[in-house]
């Protein structure tokens, strides 16, 4: 039997084999955060698909913390029933499903919130939504600690099998560990120890909400690829090492930021007419000349996150490491268990296009994905429009 389909055990919870659906956000919320039919079926899928972890797109655990129009919340009582419907549909197709809980910080606009984005520190305006965010006070930041253990307990009471905290991609909590977001010099910052403060809270925050055993996962940038050094690989390390520590039960390793380096984050082609698209008109002559300017600069690298992996992998001892980022070909998703660089597959993208994909693989039908990296699907978020593969084009309005 292939690797591919070995089980594992995360916490106490056993998957069957070693793909995991990475959070994707679906543009499949209500606009007041409730689980849809539509993203419950998607889901569905994805469990009939035999994926062994599904993981929804990052849920936000406070009314400020919210990034997007249409993104799934879990930040009031009001979002219980629709969690636990999404969760039951997949227990009933035998899938297993952990929540990624989330929150923007300075990654969001006041139009989204209703104020003046937070974060560690007020540090500049960020090219795409020019946002110059407030700096969080201590009140805040506890504030916000809190809210990620409530939303762990709704978590539990919709019946979760596990929680995921999103350390990546420019949100809050890579907000803190970063030092190019986090120019703090109190207790929350001024040094690498200090920075990973916001992290080492909130998992000892969310643990005493969970029940013994249910597995704490957490997803970290390896590279923030920010304008100053912010997480590099090396500290990733660092980090790593100190979640090691703290004994999570799994790691999942990214790059890049949804602001400062998109295209880091998900390699492959630069939609440029797509992207253009969802801007204002006022930003459009600017917004085409950057996006052209980056074409042919982010081609894909397949497994583009393993490099990083190999050096994460040591200083995590028996604790679980999913990789994600271009693995394309079943052969290379193999050999990256077969080394020891990962344990588990992350893939985004490939499951847009084909949610029934690790059935294939497990059947020996196909030996690659069908994905091209074309971006589209990505591309599509600004415009609101729900996620799927667009890749022949967007529909004509």
């Amino acid at each position: 039997m292939s690797i591919l389909f070995a089980p594992i055990n995360l916490g106490n919870m056993r998957i069957e084999n070693r793909f995991i659906h990475s959070a994707t956000y679906e543009v499949m919320a209500s606009e007041t955060g409730e689980v849809s039919d539509k993203l419950v079926k998607r889901y569905q899928n994805l469990a009939k698909g035999e994926v062994g972890l599904i993981i929804p797109g990052y849920m936000y655990v406070h009314p400020l913390g919210r990034s997007y129009k249409f993104q799934t919340g879990i930040h009031n009582d009001e979002m219980i029933p629709g969690l636990k419907k999404l969760v039951e549909t997949v227990h009933q197709e035998g899938g297993k499903i952990a929540f990624q809980l989330a929150h923007a910080g300075r990654q969001t606009t006041k139009a989204m919130i209703g104020q003046t984005p937070i974060g560690p520190s007020s540090r500049g305006r960020d090219p795409v939504n020019f946002v110059k965010p407030m700096e969080m006070t201590a009140d805040q930041i506890q504030d916000v600690i809190q809210a990620f253990g409530v939303a762990a307990k709704r978590a539990v009471e919709a019946g979760a099998d596990g929680i995921q905290l999103h350390a990546a991609h420019g949100y809050l909590i890579n907000q803190f560990i970063s030092p190019f977001f986090n120019q703090r010099k109190d207790e929350w910052g001024g040094s690498d120890a200090n920075r990973f403060r916001f992290l080492k809270e909130l998992i000892s925050e969310v643990r005493n909400a969970l029940p013994q055993g249910m597995p704490v996962l957490v997803k970290l940038n390896t590279h923030d690829y920010t304008p100053q050094e912010g997480v590099t690989p090396s500290l990733a390390v660092t980090y790593a090492g100190w979640l090691a520590d703290l004994k999570i039960d799994g790691l999942e390793i990214s790059c890049g930021s949804a602001v400062y380096s998109y295209m880091n984050m998900c390699r492959g082609d630069v939609p440029v007419k797509e992207l253009v698209n969802s801007l204002p008109f006022w930003k459009k002559p600017l917004g085409k000349l950057m996006m052209k300017s980056m074409v042919g600069k982010y081609d894909l690298k397949e497994g583009y996150n393993l490099e990083a992996a190999k050096m994460i992998k040591p200083v995590l001892g028996e604790i679980p490491l999913f990789v994600v980022g271009g693995l394309r070909k079943v052969a290379q998703m193999t050999e990256a268990l077969e080394q020891q660089y990962a344990d588990c597959i992350s893939m985004c993208r490939p499951f847009i296009r084909e949610p029934f994909i690790v059935k294939k693989i497990k059947e020996g039908k196909t030996d690659s994905v069908a994905c091209v990296s074309c971006n589209r699907c990505l591309a599509a978020v600004p415009s609101n429009m729900t996620v799927r593969c667009y890749n022949k084009g967007f529909p004509t309005p």
